[in-house]
């Protein structure tokens, strides 16, 4: 059996690690939120020692340390800005790191982490977790058996609304948050590397607090996206029976259906950790300096490609 810590309990992913943690039979014996509505910790680890303060939790961590329960891994679902830190942290106290997405905000964060890696001798896990889903694998063993030269043409629409808390959260705060490019689209990025191979090209149409639209172009395929958390993006008929969340990726025009296959795939990550294929540094790479330059560009309306949702934007 291991033993984990967890920074950031309070938040919407955070049970998803406690359950992954719970159903790969392993143990949480600490965990730090400023936020102490934590509730949800009984449900896993009633046991679980509990911090609201960094310096309670960093004491414990050491004293645990030096004791014959040290802590194997530090899962960390803190605001995003944080996870650089907290990572650092994890590896200083002498545990393995599982971090939630993204892994840092920029590219020469993963060059800093590297060193820490080799220095404390740990490593740093992630949680790419569509990698993992079915319909995902299926797709690449689909794409790897096509000519090399053919580019398939992919339309990626992810629409998550949000209420008015979320800008007034840190994850409305660009600079904590990274942005709507970062925050909701990071893991698709990733997919699409996943899926595609090397990233070639990288184009902004459109950006705003809540919407942003462009073309990413990959060793097979060429990709029209549009992100957005703002409701009244949403399709009629997704807002006709109630929904929030509308999800679309086609590749040459086919849907990719990937609705369900979700409710597991934090604890198939965990498993891959633990039997030591977790998903490392070098995986992040690409995804990360994908949403870097969608943060660091201007928007260009040229060439946008007609994305079939553009014309809800101005």
């Amino acid at each position: 059996m291991k033993t984990f810590g967890l920074m950031g309990a309070a938040g919407y992913i955070a049970p998803r690690h406690m359950r992954a943690i719970k159903e790969t039979g392993n143990e949480l014996i600490a965990a730090l939120d400023p936020n102490d509505s934590v509730g949800i910790i009984d449900s896993f680890f009633p046991n679980c020692h509990f911090f609201t303060e960094f310096e309670r939790f960093d004491r414990h961590i050491d004293k645990q340390a030096r004791s014959e329960r040290k802590i194997d891994f530090i899962s960390i679902c803190s605001p995003n800005y944080l996870h650089d830190s907290h990572i650092r942290f994890a590896l200083r106290s002498g545990a393995n790191a599982i971090c939630e997405k993204p892994l840092v905000l920029n590219p020469w964060n993963i060059d800093a982490l590297r060193e820490f890696e080799r220095d404390y001798d740990r490593r740093i896990n992630t949680i790419l977790q569509l990698r993992l889903h079915p319909s995902i694998i299926r797709l690449k063993s689909e794409i790897a058996q096509r000519p090399l030269s053919r580019k398939s043409d992919v339309d990626l629409t992810y629409i998550t609304s949000r209420g008015k808390w979320y800008s007034a959260s840190w994850k409305g705060d660009d600079k904590k948050s990274g942005g709507v490019a970062t925050n909701i689209g990071v893991h698709f990025f990733d997919m699409l590397h996943f899926l595609f191979g090397d990233l070639q090209d990288n184009r902004l149409f459109h950006s705003t607090h809540q919407t942003a639209s462009g073309f990413l172009e990959y060793e097979r395929a060429r990709v029209r996206w549009f992100l957005s958390t703002d409701f009244e993006q949403l399709p009629s008929a997704a807002k006709l029976k109630g929904q929030r969340t509308f999800r679309s990726i086609t590749v040459d025009n086919k849907e990719i259906e990937f609705s369900d296959g979700f409710t597991d795939l934090h604890t198939k990550s965990y498993e891959a950790v633990l039997a030591g294929n977790g998903f490392g540094l070098e995986d992040n790479v690409t995804a990360i300096e994908t949403v870097s330059g969608i943060r660091m560009m201007k928007p260009s309306q040229i060439g946008n490609l007609g994305h079939p949702f553009l014309h809800h934007v101005s």
